[in-house]
Parts: structure tokens; C-alpha cells; sequence
């Protein structure tokens, strides 16, 4: 084993450690207050990462590169009142449950949804559920949706953009957005490194360049294949601002015309407008400004990608943006979540 790997596995366990260490003792101060920061949570965070110990034992086994930060649901609420969150939809982290073999994959995803089951229940109005499923395998899919959403009462399903070589348009898929086209389902879309790209630039990580890219590629491959027109009852939601999509667009437009596609008969930019964005690590001018010249308001959504990034990085862009008003602030901190999710209402 390289020495890299050595200091790699050890600080895995090292936050394994920590995690477990964390939830064991509590931070029940934190969970119990009431102060003024609490009581003026208003905030739904969408890209909110939960790490069960048998996940990241999981990833362990496989020497998933890239590190883990230690993780409990008592440390995601201390983060959640330190920025007025009141609520996180919580997904996996990437590579998700695919680790290779079908019923190791079934395990996991049960394993991590009846872990994250229990976290909402246990921490009442403070967690929602985004459910793993063991795509590529899709029968096995439509059995945890069945069991998720009825027996969980998860608030959606959890993809990553890419699982091997297959996109999210892949027809290999269909059986299993005919499901979720049928229950209108949330479909929250997360990076993964591409199998296509790894190393490309020396000194530069694959996060850095190929998570947004991979995101770009993945909401392509869902309007070009004609997904997204067939199930239109799924409510999609991609990552990051919708990576690179909106610098994007021109060519996307004339993609569509050219291939005069029978799906976008007015154009890629009317699809687009129907999917939700949440802003993780897409929260300052720039992304911005793109996006909301690609997308209406309605359609864009908070999320922090904690514990990777601190919620305050997302709270700070949002309310450094001059071009918002507070009212335009509180549609993208609460009441679109509330138009997806009327449970929230409540």
C-alpha cells in the first residue's frame, strides 16, 4: 500500500472516529436552544450531505480518492442554526452507493435511507431525505423507491450524474423514471467524478473543473435523449447552479436547431426554465447572474454542500448579491422550497 494511501485510510478513520465520537457524546446544547438565531430559521438547504458510518466504510473498502470531513447529524444542526437554516434535505456523498456489485449496492442504499430515516425522525422538522437507489441496476432501484418513499416517506431520490459510463438520459434508466414520473417525484442530481476524466490537468483536482462539467453533461443527456420531455412529471433539481449550462446555452440552442430535435421543437432554453438549481459553491456575482438570465427565480433554490463547504458561504453570497431584494432572497431561501415540498408549509 502507498504511503499516500496509508495517510489517506487514516484520516478516514480518523473522521469516522470523529463522527461516531460526536454522536456519541451530543451536543444537546445545540439542539436544544431557542435563542433569537433559531427561532428566525427560515432557510431549506437542498445540496445538505449526511454521512452514515456504513457509507463511508463503504468508500473506505473501495479507496475512493478524496477526502471526507468528519460528519454527525448533531454537527449538520449546529450548522443549520449558525445560519438560520430550518430545515436540510440531506443526499449522499459522491460516488453514492454504486460501489460495485449489485446486491452490496442494494444493501448500502437500504442501509444509508433506514439510517437517514432515522435522523428525521429523531430530529423532528429539522431533516428531510433525499433516498439513495442502486442505479444502474434498475430493478433494484424501483424496489427501494417503493420502499423509500411509501415505508420511509423520503421527500425524493438522490442520482449522481453519471453512474460508469451511462448518463442520466440513458434509456437503460426509463423502467425506472416511469416510476418516478408517476409519483411526481423530487429527482435531486448530484456530481460524481466521470468515468471519463480524471488527471487532465496536472495539479488540478477532478472536483474542481469536472463536478460542474459532469453536471453539464448529465442535464444534456437528460433533454437531448428526450427524457425530460417524456416524464414530465419529475421534478428535476441539478447541483451547483446548474454547472456550466448557463455559459452554455448558445450552443445548446443551436444543438437543438440543427439536429431540429422533436423534443425541443422552441429550443433548449424552454427545458432548461424547468428545471430547479440550487446554489452551492454557485452563490457569487458571476454564477449568479448567469443563471438568473438562464432560469425565472421561482426555480432556484438554497443549498450550502455541508459539511464540504460551510453553509455561511451560500448565506453570505445570497446576501451579497446587490441585485437581490430581501423579498427576491426569502422566494430562494423558503418559498420555492415550499411550492416543491408543501409539507413545509406546515
Amino acid at each position: 500500500m502507498k504511503s499516500n494511501e496509508v495517510t489517506r485510510r487514516h484520516f478516514l478513520v480518523g473522521a469516522l472516529g470523529a463522527t461516531i465520537s460526536a454522536a456519541a457524546v451530543g451536543r444537546i446544547t445545540a439542539i436544544g436552544q431557542t435563542s433569537a438565531a433559531r427561532g428566525a430559521a427560515r432557510r431549506v438547504d437542498f445540496h445538505h450531505h449526511f454521512i452514515p458510518p456504513r457509507h463511508l466504510e463503504a468508500i473506505l473498502a473501495q479507496r475512493e480518492s478524496g477526502r471526507t470531513p468528519p460528519w454527525s447529524p448533531e454537527m449538520s444542526i449546529e450548522e443549520m442554526d449558525r445560519n438560520g437554516i430550518a430545515m436540510s434535505i440531506v443526499s449522499l456523498v459522491q460516488p453514492g452507493v454504486w460501489l460495485g456489485g449489485v446486491e452490496n449496492s442494494r444493501r448500502l442504499a437500504r442501509d444509508c435511507n433506514e439510517y437517514g430515516a432515522k435522523m428525521v425522525g429523531d430530529h423532528r422538522g429539522r431533516f428531510g431525505l433525499f433516498a439513495a437507489i442502486p442505479l444502474p441496476d434498475a430493478q433494484g432501484s424501483l424496489r427501494e423507491i417503493e420502499y423509500a418513499m411509501d415505508t420511509l416517506k423520503a421527500d425524493g431520490v438522490g442520482l449522481m450524474t453519471s453512474f460508469e459510463d451511462k448518463y442520466l438520459g440513458d434509456k437503460a434508466f426509463e423502467p425506472v423514471y416511469e416510476e418516478l414520473n408517476r409519483r411526481q417525484a423530487i429527482v435531486y442530481v448530484h456530481p460524481t467524478q466521470p468515468k471519463c476524466c480524471t488527471g487532465l490537468v496536472p495539479g488540478v483536482t477532478v472536483s474542481t473543473i469536472e463536478y460542474a462539467t459532469d453536471s453539464t453533461r448529465t442535464i444534456a443527456s437528460v433533454m437531448f435523449s428526450g427524457t425530460a420531455a417524456k416524464f414530465q412529471n419529475i421534478r428535476w433539481i441539478f447541483s451547483h447552479g446548474g454547472g456550466t449550462v448557463p455559459f452554455l446555452l448558445g450552443r445548446f440552442e443551436r444543438l437543438a436547431i440543427e439536429r431540429k430535435d422533436p423534443y425541443l421543437k422552441d429550443g433548449a432554453a424552454p427545458q432548461l426554465r424547468k428545471f430547479h438549481y440550487e446554489i452551492a459553491q454557485a452563490n457569487h456575482p458571476g454564477a449568479l447572474d448567469a443563471l438568473l438570465e438562464l432560469v425565472p427565480l421561482s426555480n432556484v433554490l438554497f443549498g450550502s454542500d455541508y459539511p464540504l463547504r460551510p453553509a455561511s458561504e451560500a448565506v453570505e453570497g445570497l446576501t451579497k448579491y446587490s441585485k437581490f431584494t430581501d423579498a427576491q432572497r426569502r422566494t430562494i431561501n423558503r418559498e420555492n422550497a415550499e411550492r416543491l415540498i408543501p409539507r413545509l408549509k406546515a
